[in-house]
């Protein structure tokens, strides 16, 4: 069983104290999980396109992935992602503690809804309501873990999500730039909110590499750059955050699952 789970994104396919993977099986699929300690911690760590990359964004199973992290008891998850700037004034290869999310369609890349709660009559289903999507307790210890390991963050800023592979178009960008969108990537739009449905506190942070289509001009060679520097910085942050981590920053209190279980009016006191 495990405490915290960590999700890691491009880049990052094994985390430093990694002993293996178990497989994990639930109603969705099978998941690796890699189990190991951080601080005072079990860890449960994945990464979400594979050895080797093996899924592009479209083919991630999400809905396994925060299904079998919840089966193991983890109490909350750290995510990071590698995103385009959206905003122009965003700095380029700087960690992003986001604090609001961008994800209108609410869709698996497969075109499904996006919910663990797939089968009627449930009596777990019910609707999410956030006051925000990002637990505000596990982005302040990142931010303390920025502050620690000697790195500049920027604390706060919309996540916004599209489903790829392909990246957007100049259009879709001005327009997510218009809701106010900091930075955008393919994956962690689902696992927000899955996440959410299953009662974890979720923080996300991200690691500009590049501007979006249209904000400016990037080098083949500086993203090349960036990458590697991501797959250096994240790993340390994500571990020290864990290492960190206090019972009370593990509470589920950005939000809320209203259950229908009984029908409206009728549920118990």
């Amino acid at each position: 069983m495990i405490d915290v789970g960590i999700i890691t994104g491009s880049g990052i396919y094994e985390l430093p104290g990694d002993r293996g993977a178990r497989v994990v099986e639930n109603r969705f699929g099978k998941v690796e999980v890699s189990v190991f300690s951080a601080g005072p911690w079990t860890v449960g760590s994945i990464s979400r396109h594979g050895r080797g990359h093996r899924h592009l964004p479209h083919t991630i199973p999400h809905q396994a992935n925060l299904t079998a992290l919840g089966q193991l008891g983890a109490r909350a998850v750290l995510a990071t992602t590698v995103v385009g700037g959206v905003d122009p004034e965003l700095p380029l290869g700087r960690p992003v503690l986001f604090d609001d999310i961008f994800f209108p369609t609410n869709l698996l890349p497969n075109g499904a809804e996006c919910t663990v709660f797939t089968e009627p009559g449930d009596p777990a289903r019910g609707h999410l309501i956030w006051d925000e999507p990002f637990a505000p307790r596990l982005r302040r210890k990142l931010e303390l873990s920025t502050e620690d390991l000697g790195l500049e963050a920027t604390v706060g800023g919309v996540y916004g999500h599209t489903n790829g592979p392909r990246f957007e178009s100049r259009a879709e960008i001005r327009w997510m730039g218009m809701a106010g969108v900091t930075a955008v990537s393919q994956t962690c739009g689902p696992e927000a909110v899955l996440a959410g449905e299953l009662e974890l506190p979720y923080a996300l942070v991200g690691f500009p590499v590049n501007y979006a289509t249209g904000i400016s001009e990037s080098r083949r060679e500086d993203l090349d750059r960036l990458l590697a520097l991501s797959a250096e910085v994240l790993p340390k942050l994500v571990l020290r955050t864990a290492e960190t981590l206090e019972g009370k920053d593990l509470a589920f209190d950005n939000g809320y699952v209203y259950r229908m279980e009984g029908g409206v009016g009728a549920r118990k006191a």
